[in-house]
């Protein structure tokens, strides 16, 4: 459930969040977006995410996915959008390859329609992309509008997260220049590009050298359909101000599909496009609640129709009353016998506590404390108290208050992993090293924290896990590998060691949206013996 909203399926996962499917009172399908928790966790990004969506709920298009319900103070924060029952430009190209002209034409006038709409409410889009638009029977709809501003904070760009996709970028938005409605039409063209090509215009490989080729290089047209061209080469100009405005591009692709873009539908090149039918799943049902009774329940018996007695003669009476006296006088008895040695036990247990102080606090030598233990007891010395007082007397030492065995506590602040270290639960704990006992590992979408010596597990609720908290967390672990995608900042990970011993990793900061340069950052507490 989220915030009302029975989950049915998974639909995918972006930048800011995972994307489920669900359905309204009245059952129609919305999509749900939840946001990250490192998000989540951010002040900044809430209250620009509070103004996006604001802006975005008076988007009206007929090319748009329109915003139903948000709360950007969400535990996590969530939208939800109508849920469009087609694929993603990007899911199509890879399925069936390139479009045709017709097909790419009618996408473009479909999203530049849907920008007129967005740009006219004071939105920029700044991520438009194959995979944010998506493939209806009745025309392409522009997806994840008026939330990207919200991701575009310093704070957030710190932890490794990239506000829009470098293969889609505008000049001005690579080299970190000003954004306008200009931005969205360049991007416009490369998905125009993309969908007519079967590849980004700009090409494939690190994110340096795509943005690099974007900013310094014009794109190679000469591969494209030569209907294509000349829109494309206006909405890819280097210069905003030279780019065509997405009136005029709705203009242009009509002019050029004639009787093709007739309203009401694409054409037949279009549905062949989209492919299939979409079905979309049937609302989860309510669970039915179910009233068990409890097993121990004695069976109900029938009850009985009350028979009437004649009452009871004075000499029937008698026995009773005598019975029951007994029975009184003996239960008194026995609570009074009781609750005596209660009273005696209690007294006897402060007169030795009060003397134990007296004598603490008076500075009384060993054998004033033995004397004293022995008339507490009615001059019957308590075996152990005599020979410990004994001992005490001969210059034995005195007991170390950690020799009993309780693990105490060694904080170890800061703690960083990366692909480059490690941590050990023993001594040294910090490694620059990956041979330590928990490492930090990433591969291409996700990062987690492993080991060969101890088993993990990520604590949910209330912070301010304690030793014994984490005892009873771990009872019956037996991961070696924790997926850090449900961790943010703040987030609780008891460790246990082969050897027995526990520790606590507390994450403070929380960086893998890049996991090439992924890190944590977090304070270490290891309960040991000694």
């Amino acid at each position: 459930m989220v915030a009302g909203y029975r989950l049915a399926a998974r639909l995918g996962a972006g930048g800011m969040g995972r994307v489920y499917l669900s359905h309204t009172q009245g059952g129609r399908p919305v999509a749900i977006k939840v946001v990250r928790p490192e998000l989540a966790d951010d002040p900044d990004f809430r209250r620009r995410f509070s103004r996006e969506i604001k802006a975005a709920r008076r988007v009206r298009g007929a090319y748009t996915a329109e915003l139903i319900d948000a709360d950007a103070d969400g535990v996590p924060p969530w939208l939800a959008t109508l849920y469009v029952p087609g694929p993603s430009l990007t899911e199509a190209v890879a399925r069936r390859g390139p479009l045709p002209v017709p097909a790419v034409l009618w996408l473009m006038a479909g999203v530049a329609e849907a920008l007129q709409v967005i740009h006219s409410e004071g939105i920029v889009h700044r991520d438009l992309k194959p995979s944010n638009v998506l493939l209806a029977a009745d025309g392409p709809r522009v997806i994840d509008f008026g939330i990207s501003l919200a991701a575009d904070v310093t704070s957030h760009t710190a932890t490794g997260a990239a506000v829009g996709t470098p293969a889609f970028m505008a000049p001005e938005q690579a080299s970190a220049g000003e954004i306008t409605p200009a931005t969205d039409v360049f991007a416009l063209g490369q998905t125009a590009a993309f969908a007519a090509l079967g590849r980004p215009l700009f090409g494939d490989g690190p994110a340096v050298n795509v943005l690099y080729r974007i900013v310094h290089e014009e794109p190679d047209l000469s591969l494209l359909p030569p209907q294509l061209r000349p829109l494309l080469a206006r909405c890819l100009a280097a210069d905003p101000a030279e780019r065509a405005t997405p009136a005029e591009v709705v203009e242009w692709c009509r002019k050029h599909l004639g009787a093709d873009a007739d309203p009401g539908g694409g054409p037949a090149v279009w549905r062949e496009v989209t492919g299939p039918e979409v079905m979309v799943p049937a609302p989860v049902p309510v669970p039915a609640q179910v009233h068990t009774l409890p097993s121990a329940t004695m069976p109900m018996q029938p009850m009985q129709p009350m028979q009437w007695a004649p009452p009871a003669t004075v000499a029937e009476r008698r026995p009773r009353r005598r019975r029951t006296a007994l029975i009184t006088a003996a239960a008194l008895t026995a609570g009074g016998l009781l609750l005596s040695g209660m009273v005696w036990t209690l007294g006897e247990t402060v007169d030795r506590l009060v003397q134990r102080e007296t004598t603490s606090s008076s500075g009384a030598g060993p054998t004033a404390s033995a004397e004293s233990s022995a008339s507490s007891s009615d001059g019957a010395p308590d075996a152990a108290e005599a020979s410990g007082a004994a001992d005490r007397a001969a210059g034995a030492p005195e007991p170390s208050p950690t020799a009993t065995g309780a693990p105490r506590a060694h904080p170890y602040p800061l703690m960083r992993l990366d692909s480059d270290n490690s941590m050990d639960i023993g001594d040294p704990v910090r490694r620059e090293d990956r041979k330590g006992d928990i490492r930090f590992v990433c591969d291409a979408t996700s990062c987690a924290l492993e080991s060969d010596t101890s088993v993990m597990t990520l604590l949910l609720g209330d912070p301010g896990a304690t030793l014994d908290r984490c005892r009873t967390q771990l009872t019956g672990a037996d991961s070696k590998h924790l997926p850090l995608a449900a961790a943010a900042n703040g987030s609780e990970i008891c460790i246990k060691h082969s050897s027995g011993v526990i520790a606590l990793y507390t994450i403070t900061v929380k960086s893998t949206a890049l996991p090439d340069i992924g890190f944590l950052l977090g304070d270490l507490t290891v309960w040991r013996e000694t």
